[in-house]
């Protein structure tokens, strides 16, 4: 059975099981302003790419809250300005990230926050409380031998992601400065499990002119579900058992999936959450896991981040005695989509006649949030599911 077009409108109240708290007035303002930056930001890396795509948007806008704090003067209403944090003040912007932290209780999801300076910039107890408030921790590095610094920034993305995250650096410039660097690694529990007994190998059409076999697993229940007239899109709510969701946004079998990027906002996520409405499905879907390594310095700079990786970069709130240049900024970033759950659930649900069957078989998108604070924490694309 086809799955059907005609969807009417839903609201659906977001309400995670692993916290009741809520963000609201600057902190919910300041969770929508991320959610901003984390589109434009997955737009401009996923512009460059035709391949499978992973970015963690959360983690990398904390980091450069956490750099925000060592700005001052054009720097810092610059840094905030790339952020979409214009009209705030730089000296609140710390705070609030922190508030936002409070909210997001994700326990499968592990990630890190490095600020890594050269040695010959000391940086003050005040900015590393700061970072450290923030999930992250400051430490300088001698990055001449550069292989011992990258060992040392790779020890480290290791151990805040329980090994999941492996080279997070390779090639060091022994001349760097600052580096800024992010890790993260989902391991997604979806809640109810899908069954591995179940999972069979199907065709999944990565384009008009490659076909590949992927694990597809499968699933009969209640599900949330939007479609998007505009985009044409599908929308599949999969929640999670540690509070947060997937969305697995779907194009149409004659829709583009980076023309579905491009339209891509803050404000279409938003509006496809309240549009989502419980039905009776049956998700089939691929098994994958993404690793995606990205330098996002130019990146940064397309989206008007310029003046910390110039020489005259106004970084001195680190308390050092001569303003360090932003050299780096990387992210390495890990999720796993597949039969792992929460407690076992291998019931089978019965309805009283056969519920449409929704086939993801073609590239597709997916964001994963949390929807307790709004938080949008991971965005992917999958072009071929059997590729990192």
């Amino acid at each position: 059975m086809i799955l059907s077009v005609s969807l009417c409108v839903g609201v659906l109240v977001l309400v995670s099981p692993a916290s009741c708290q809520t963000a609201s007035g600057p902190v919910q303002d300041l969770v929508q302003r991320n959610v901003d930056f984390g589109a434009r930001l997955y737009r401009a890396v996923a512009a460059r790419s035709d391949g499978n795509v992973l970015l963690a948007p959360l983690t990398l806008s904390s980091a450069l809250s956490a750099l925000s704090g060592a700005a001052t003067g054009s720097t810092a209403q610059q840094l905030l300005e790339g952020l979409n944090l214009n009209g705030l003040d730089p000296q609140t912007v710390p705070e609030l990230f922190q508030s936002q932290r409070g909210l997001v209780r994700v326990l499968d999801l592990k990630q890190g926050v490095g600020v890594f300076p050269a040695q010959t910039f000391q940086v003050s107890s005040a900015y590393t409380d700061l970072v450290q408030k923030l999930g992250g921790v400051v430490q300088t590095l001698n990055y001449d031998p550069p292989q011992d610094a990258a060992d040392t920034i790779n020890r480290w993305a290791q151990l805040e992601t329980a090994d999941q995250v492996q080279d997070l650096v390779t090639n060091l410039d022994p001349q760097t400065q600052l580096l800024l660097g992010t890790a993260a690694a989902y391991q997604t529990r979806f809640q109810p499990a899908f069954n591995a007994s179940v999972t069979l190998d199907e065709r999944f059409f990565a384009d008009k002119y490659h076909v590949v076999v992927a694990p597809m697993m499968m699933r009969t229940d209640k599900y949330f579900l939007a479609y998007d007239r505009s985009l044409k899109v599908g929308v599949l709510k999969l929640p999670m058992a540690d509070g947060t969701a997937m969305l697995v946004v779907l194009p149409d079998e004659d829709v583009d999936v980076t023309a579905v990027e491009e339209d891509l906002t803050g404000e279409k996520i938003r509006s496809w959450i309240r549009q989502l409405k419980k039905t009776k499905l049956e998700v089939q879907m691929p098994r994958f896991r993404l690793e995606s390594s990205y330098s996002l310095s130019d990146v940064l700079q397309t989206l008007g981040i310029t003046q910390a990786f110039q020489d005259t970069a106004d970084l001195s709130g680190m308390g050092a005695a001569k303003s360090p240049t932003l050299t780096q900024v990387v992210q390495k970033s890990v999720v796993s989509v597949d039969e792992s759950g929460g407690a076992s659930d291998d019931r089978v649900s019965t309805f009283s006649s056969l519920p449409p069957r929704l086939t993801i078989n073609r590239p597709f998108l997916f964001i994963v949030y949390e929807p307790a604070s709004g938080s949008v924490l991971l965005m992917g694309r999958v072009v071929d599911p059997t590729k990192k």
